[in-house]
Formats: C-alpha cells, sequence, structure tokens
C-alpha cells in the first residue's frame, strides 16, 4: 500500500484515540539477583564477620561474576575508603577492618551496587512529541554494600541505599519544537582582528 499524506492524516484521530500515553519512552534497569531492597538488605545481614565464607556469598547471589556492577577493590583501594588520609587510629575502626587492613594483599572488597529503576515519561503524549512539556518519572530503589573478604572469607560488612526513589522532573518549553531554534538562527558575532 502506497502510504500519502491523505492516509496519514486519516490516522491521527485514531492515533489521538488510543492510550497515547503508552507510546511514551521508558526505560528500566533491574538487578537479575534481588528484586526487592529488602531482599539484598537481608542477604548482606545474614553474613557473619569470621564465619561466612565465598561460597555462602556465592549462593546468596553476591558474586562480581553474576551480580553485574559489582566492583573489586584492592587493599590500596579498601585504604583510600577507610582510612582516607584521616587520623583514625585502629581503635576508631571495626575489628574486620583492622584485620583487612593488617592483612594486606590477603584483604580484598566487594563495593556491590544494586537497583531496581523505572524512568518513564509521563503526562500529555502530544505536549511531549512536540517538545512543549516532558515529565519523566523515576521509582524504585538502590542498594549499595560493602564486603571486605580476607582469604575469601567475610570480616567485615555494611550496607546503604535509598528504599524508596521517587523523582518527578518536568521540563517545559513555551515555544514547543522552536524553543532550540533560536540561538542556531543568531550569526555568530564577528571576529575582532588584532
Amino acid at each position: 500500500m502506497h502510504w500519502t499524506i491523505a492516509h496519514i492524516l486519516r490516522l491521527l484521530p485514531i492515533t489521538a484515540l488510543v492510550g497515547c500515553a503508552s507510546m511514551l519512552p521508558k526505560t528500566k534497569t533491574e538487578s537479575p539477583t534481588f528484586q526487592h531492597f529488602d531482599d539484598a538488605r537481608k542477604a548482606v545481614e545474614s553474613l557473619v564477620p569470621m564465619q561466612s565464607d565465598v561460597s555462602t556469598l556465592s549462593g546468596l547471589g553476591i558474586d562480581p561474576i553474576k551480580q553485574p556492577n559489582t566492583l573489586i577493590l584492592t587493599y590500596a583501594d579498601i585504604l583510600k575508603r577507610v582510612v582516607n588520609g584521616s587520623a583514625i587510629g585502629k581503635e576508631d575502626l571495626d575489628p574486620g577492618i583492622v584485620r583487612c587492613i593488617e592483612a594486606r594483599d590477603a584483604c580484598r572488597g566487594w563495593d556491590v551496587s544494586v537497583a531496581h529503576i523505572i524512568k518513564e515519561r509521563t503526562g500529555n503524549f502530544w505536549a511531549d512529541f512536540f517538545n512543549f512539556t516532558r515529565r519523566t518519572e523515576t521509582s524504585g530503589w538502590r542498594f549499595n554494600a560493602l564486603i571486605l573478604l580476607v582469604n575469601d572469607v567475610v570480616v567485615y560488612r555494611t550496607w546503604g541505599g535509598q528504599p524508596i526513589v521517587h523523582d518527578l522532573e518536568v521540563h517545559t518549553n513555551p515555544l514547543g519544537p522552536l524553543q532550540d531554534v533560536g540561538p542556531s538562527m543568531v550569526p555568530p558575532p564577528p571576529s575582532i582582528a588584532r
């Protein structure tokens, strides 16, 4: 079938009646291991320092190979994070951190970052399409944990993050598609010869 402008114009009212909002973009970031913030929290809290080992971590789904966005930290990375040039003494640190620092190269860390984030453009399709108003809603959760290991045994673990993420971002352009045309239409000032 050969499409003409008349065909397309006939379809516009039908498109307007159908759920136009469903045609707005949507992106999703998911963790393959944890479906909820509390799942990740419980997994990290179940680790027993000086007892849990790498096989325990793997059983919980905490594994740099299986869990994307897990950063493997070197001894130097751990020193930067824990000490960071401050005058903190060993007595101020958790015993697991002290054990890790004393173990030097036998110590390594895992910085686990897990998230379930949905970014969805909402609102009026036509206002979005013609760039008058764009609403983006972000929802979900973010979780991070630091796990220190000495000779494959967990010596320290801690966690944090955002159990609930909900952001609304609204961009308004009163001129719609013409909003960005202005600067491109103005010629640059003549250069001054010296």
